[in-house]
């Protein structure tokens, strides 16, 4: 049987609902939207915090190819968070990550790396995804020259962000020996992630199925997939898309350990809930680690409703604890 949603959204509405995107991501307090700085060489500043920063560093061709560097006055090489906005793949930006956590990071020894991507509106599912790898590659590429332990490299983000940390976290590593170009050389894989809200599948029919209500209705789903109506997401076409992109789809044996924090309503959605409600819905968080568990792969899955507000706290624990020991050790872990 053919699957579809029986219903159309007029192209219109979609690009009017913009807007309604960046409201609907999760507010984390790492980052907050804004536009990007563009066009800037990267420039080297001591702080008091930090060794230094670099800020505006290319790691790619396109213009949202950036990062900020935030290094430790280390002597060893210092182990490294990438983090990764959110804001719908819309919007977001790498230079508001809250100096709260830039702080707690330094305290624990920690070096931070915050990206920006490409969005959807100029580029499809999976350029974001790619430039996340790109990110990765860069940095990995770059180790000796920033002082950073090439094996010990955590990811996270707030949903889109999630996303995409959780995607290089459990895809196949993107490394390809025989390149000319150094940095694709380079390995893409991470030690240990760290999902905040974040989407384990982009699946329209999948999200219709495990959430209910019109989570699947989310605008960016139709911008990610270059569709203008929800019966053109059941082109069978679309499938092996919706595969690459979910990152529950690449769960192996091999991946590391994996750090969950959901604070949404752990309730199915009414049938007249708003389109995209529930985008950040704990049942992603379930799913997930039901599929880690299989594997053998250790998480840890906490709700604000018993854990707090604080997860900032918990997360840099467990990356200092998963980091603390070799690839090696962590990879296949179960608790």
């Amino acid at each position: 049987m053919q699957r579809g949603f029986m219903l159309s959204l007029p192209a219109r509405w979609l690009f009017s609902s913009l807007f309604f995107v960046c409201t609907l991501s999760l507010n984390l307090q790492i980052t907050q939207a804004e536009t990007p700085t563009r066009g800037k060489k990267a420039t080297a500043a001591p702080t008091k915090d930090w060794k230094s920063t670099l800020k505006n560093v290319a790691y790619g061709p396109h213009e949202r190819n950036m990062l900020d560097l935030y290094l430790l006055d280390a002597e060893e090489p210092a182990p490294l968070i990438v983090c990764i906005h959110g804001g719908g793949f819309v919007a977001g930006s790498k230079e508001k990550i809250a100096p709260q956590f830039l702080n707690a990071a330094r305290e624990k020894g920690f070096s931070v790396a915050s990206i920006n991507y490409r969005f959807v509106t100029t580029d499809m599912f999976p350029a974001p995804q790619q430039d996340g790898a790109r990110a990765i590659q860069f940095l990995r590429c770059n180790a000796s020259k920033y002082n950073l332990d090439e094996e010990r490299f955590a990811a996270f983000g707030g949903s889109a962000g999630a996303g995409i940390s959780m995607w290089l976290a459990y895809h196949d590593d993107l490394a390809n020996p025989l390149a000319d170009d150094p940095i694709a050389r380079a390995s893409s894989r991470v030690q240990a992630v760290g999902s905040i809200g974040g989407q384990s599948s982009y699946d329209p029919f999948v999200l219709k199925d495990w959430i209910g209500g019109k989570a699947y209705m989310h605008p960016s789903v139709f911008l990610c997939y270059r569709v203008l109506s929800i019966d053109q997401l059941s082109d069978p076409k679309l499938q092996p898309l919706y595969d690459e992109v979910s990152a529950i789809k690449h769960v192996s044996a091999d991946d590391p350990p994996t750090f969950m924090y959901y604070s949404e309503p752990d309730q199915p959605l009414p049938a007249n809930s708003k389109p995209g409600e529930g985008i950040h819905h704990p049942i992603f968080g379930h799913k997930l680690k039901a599929e880690l568990d299989r594997a053998g792969i250790e998480s840890e899955y906490y709700h604000a409703s018993h854990a707090g507000r604080d997860w900032g706290t918990l997360l840099l624990d467990f990356f200092e604890q998963k980091m603390a020991a070799t690839p090696q050790e962590t990879a296949g872990q179960t608790q």
